[in-house]
């Protein structure tokens, strides 16, 4: 979640920003980047395409900051920003479009048993997922993006990302079952 900034403040820091203000810019990044961060690991594959990500949504967000028009919040704007140069650098790598039959998305949940993982390890379940399961799922499931929404953004049919969201549900599942099953073995292997 994005921090929230006195509107005031933040106001004429985006001024200023609009003014190729390097001061401005500097504060700017400083006061967004961990939290445009975080969102770019959800999209990426590893910490350095995050990073890589980061770097290229602040770029647009400078050149570009002067058509924010505040018909909405500023951080919902960067967000945006963040998301889209995820998915414009996806869009860019050649990848197969798998078309499934509909049987497979009858039963869209899947239920997993109660168990505790770090959330540093579920990122990195998540960031494991192939690029266009990790996409859908994370717009879908972490961003509340419809089915819709996503066919548009990734250029996919609905069916396609009703079926990329069930996959990566099945191959979560699977991770986080034997990474379970690992620490358990582990558990048990340092308690002999």
């Amino acid at each position: 979640m994005l921090r929230t900034v006195n509107h005031l403040n933040l106001k004429q820091l985006i001024s200023a920003c609009k003014k190729n203000n390097l001061k401005a810019q500097s504060e700017l990044y400083k006061m967004y980047k961990d939290d445009l961060y975080i969102l770019s690991l959800k999209y990426c594959k590893n910490t350095e395409e995050a990073q890589d990500n980061l770097q290229d949504a602040f770029l647009y967000i400078f050149k570009n900051i002067k058509n924010y028009k505040e018909l909405g919040t500023f951080e919902g704007w960067i967000k945006r920003i963040t998301i889209n140069k995820a998915i414009d650098k996806y869009k860019k790598e050649s990848f197969i479009n798998i078309v499934i039959n509909d049987d497979i998305l009858v039963d869209e949940s899947v239920k997993t048993e109660d168990i505790t993982i770090p959330l540093d390890a579920i990122l990195k379940i998540i960031q494991s997922l192939p690029s266009r399961y990790r996409l859908v799922f994370n717009l879908y499931e972490l961003d509340n993006y419809s089915h819709k929404d996503i066919s548009e953004l990734l250029s996919i049919s609905i069916g396609t990302s009703k079926s990329n969201l069930h996959r990566a549900k099945l191959l979560l599942k699977e991770k986080i079952s034997q990474k379970t099953i690992d620490r358990n073995q582990n558990i048990k292997s340092n308690g002999n």
